[in-house]
Order: structure tokens, then sequence, then C-alpha cells
């Protein structure tokens, strides 16, 4: 695993923006995608050589919607990602769909091109849910899509829903995830609904509409992950599902920290050491790749404490969570303050311990932003006394007035 990468190809284009989305993604700019596109073809190109001694273990084509792209750019970015970079043999690609915008012509080509994992937002069983954001495609259409996906003989289906949707119910969301049940998916990603500062949604809301609350989005949550473990799918994450050997390969670099390669606008990198990301222009983007102007937007090294913080609050989103000598090992920080708080957090029902890997309960879950900052005050307290004890010993000098 240690040589082993992700890569991932950003698709901004939408035949229409949904009311709650916040992701850099465009309707109604078609007659850019091929510029677009010629800028990727040139970007893919221009990073392949950094990555000579590593092997690409998983592709994921994510956006905006990439199976709006069209499938004569889809297959070229295929061909041009298998000429340019060394491809594991069982190299997981990815692509993200909307029901409305794939059929059985096009998802043959695509899984005879390498895709083997189809991600396909759903979202939804209840077609007026689904018009209440703005989503494009009816309930129907998501039906149609997967028996297309398996007429296509795509074998790793993931379908995405969100809880907490405006005019959800109860009742409907216990409809939703059985109509998903039902359409037997490897995988499920059950999203709570946030509220993105910008978005139509947030002008909605601000305007008076209600949504499902809290306690609402807690109970759909709590009973989802135990109607999910009956219909054995095994939780591996905060918001993902999956049966046996079908998590998603991309996704767990994110949250274990691994090395991770973004193309795109506003696609985001942790490789070399460095977190960088690329402007969240398509217009800056396409000159910056084709021209001369930056396209880099930021860039910062990571230094191994933060490394130890990201540790902490990426793999406590895990259900595989964090072990004491992991972090010991790798951070050279004490473990003892983390373990002693996760002690509390398990007499609470929170947390639990599995082996000597700690990890959330469901419950603790819906609470992991506060546990982890929690957590995290805790580190920075044990940095803070590890550095005051290297000055007083001399290993390190004070700083100058």
């Amino acid at each position: 695993m240690g040589n082993t990468l992700g890569l991932y190809l950003h698709i901004p284009f939408c035949r229409s923006k949904c009311d709650y989305c916040d992701f850099y993604s465009l309707a109604g700019q078609e007659d850019r995608m091929d510029d677009y596109q010629c800028a990727l073809l040139r970007h893919i190109a221009e990073t392949a050589p950094r990555t000579k001694k590593q092997v690409v273990n998983s592709v994921y084509i994510g956006g905006g919607t990439p199976s709006y792209y069209g499938e004569k750019r889809l297959l070229e970015l295929l061909a041009a990602v298998k000429k340019r970079f060394t491809l594991s043999k069982d190299v997981e690609i990815t692509l993200e769909a909307n029901p409305d915008s794939v059929d059985v012509k096009l998802l043959k080509r695509l899984r005879r091109a390498g895709v083997s994992r189809l991600s396909m937002g759903m979202q939804s069983a209840c077609d007026s849910e689904l018009v209440s954001v703005h989503r494009p495609h009816t309930f129907a259409q998501t039906e149609e899509a997967v028996k297309a996906a398996r007429t296509a003989k795509i074998k790793n289906l993931n379908l995405d829903l969100i809880y907490g949707l405006p005019g959800q119910t109860g009742e409907s969301w216990r409809a939703s995830v059985e109509a998903a049940l039902a359409l037997e998916p490897e995988h499920l990603s059950c999203y709570g609904l946030t509220v993105e500062e910008g978005t139509p949604l947030a002008q909605r809301v601000e305007r008076g509409e209600q949504l499902p609350d809290d306690d609402e989005q807690a109970a759909r949550y709590l009973w989802t992950v135990e109607r999910l473990a009956q219909a054995g799918y095994e939780q591996y994450e905060v918001s993902n599902f999956s049966k046996t050997g079908c998590q998603s390969r991309h996704n767990l670099k994110y949250w274990m920290g691994r090395p991770y390669i973004g193309i795109g606008a506003a696609a985001h990198s942790d490789f070399g050491g460095c977190r960088y990301s690329f402007v969240r222009d398509l217009e800056g983007y396409i000159r910056g790749v084709l021209g001369d102007e930056r396209v880099l937007d930021d860039m910062s090294e990571i230094p191994q404490r933060e490394r130890g913080s990201e540790y902490l609050m990426l793999r406590l989103r895990t259900t595989h969570g964090i072990e004491e000598w992991e972090y010991r090992r790798e951070y050279y920080m004490n473990f003892d303050p983390i373990a002693a708080k996760l002690a509390e957090y398990e007499q609470k029902g929170w947390a639990v311990c599995t082996g000597r890997r700690w990890h959330f309960t469901p419950e603790g879950f819906l609470l992991s932003n506060r546990l982890i900052g929690e957590l995290l005050e805790l580190q920075e307290v044990e940095t803070l006394a590890n550095t005051l004890e290297k000055i007083r010993s001399g290993q390190l000098p004070k700083t100058e007035k």
C-alpha cells in the first residue's frame, strides 16, 4: 500500500444545479466542454511524470455530473489515464452519474474502457422530494439506470441518499431506504442534508422554509444504521455502508490519510507532503493550463503535528478508528490524554474499543464534530507541554524577544 496513489478527475458540468449543492459545478456551460477537455488532457500529461514511483489503484471521476460530459470525452479521459499513469491490475475506476444521463450503450462502453464502479445520485425514491431540491430525475429513472448498469455488467454500484430533504417525513425516508435496498446496490451513501451558505436552499431557509430538525435527522440516521446492518451492509464511515469487499477505495484514501492527486478546476491533492488545490474557476483553469496563467490556487506543506491532528479528525470518521501505538509511532505524541477522554466517551455510549482500536458508535458519529474537537484540544495542550519541556531541557532554543 505504501506506493499506491489515488487519482481524482473533476468534471464541473451539470444539466442543472441542485438547490443544496455547494460543490464546484456549473449548469449551462456545455459550450465550454471541449476546451475544458483539452485542458484536462494536457494537465494529465503534465502531471503523470511526477507519479512514476506510484501505482494508481483508484481513479475517481467526480463532479458535477460526469455522466453528462459525453461518451467521447469520457473515453478519451480513460484512455489518457491508462496511457500516462501506471495502473494496478485491480484498479478501481469510479464514475459519478445521475440517473437521467446514463443508458446501456454508454455504460457498456465505459465498462469496457475500465469503469468498474458506478456511483449514482438517487437521493430519494419520492419524486416530490426530488422536485423540491430541483433534482433532474425521477425515481423511475433511477430504477431504469440501475437496470442499465446491471445489463452493462457493472458489478459495483453505489446509490446516494439524503435524509432531511424538504417535505421529507420519517415514513418517506424509510420508504426511500427500502426502495434503494430493493435495487440491491453493493454500496450505499446516506447523507444528512446540510444547508450550505450561498446556496438556493440557504436562501429558502432564510425566507422561513422549515426543514426536518436535528432530532428528526438523528432519528433517521440511527434507524438507517440499524436497518442497513440487518440487510448485510457494514458501516465503515459516518455516512457509508457496503457489502463485504465493496468499500469505496478512493474515499478511503481521504479518510486514511493516503496520497491522492486531483486534476481539474477546484480539484484538491495531497501528494509529496503537500496539500494543494487548483482554481475554482472554469475559465481560469482552462487559461491556466492551456496558456501561461497561474492555475494553482493554494499550496502548503503539512507538518507532522498537523498530520497528527488529521489522523484524529479523519480516521475517527471511520469504524477502523485509531490505535495508541500507531499514533505514538507515527506522530511521536502521548496518547494517554486521548485514551482517557475516549474512555469517558465509552461510558456514555459514544465510543468503543475493539481489540486495540478506538472508534465512535453511531451515537458518537452524530456528535463527532464536537467530540473530535475536544480530542484536538487535548492534543494541542499536550503538544504545547512537550514544546515547553524541550525548551526547559535545552533541546529547543528559547524565542528571542
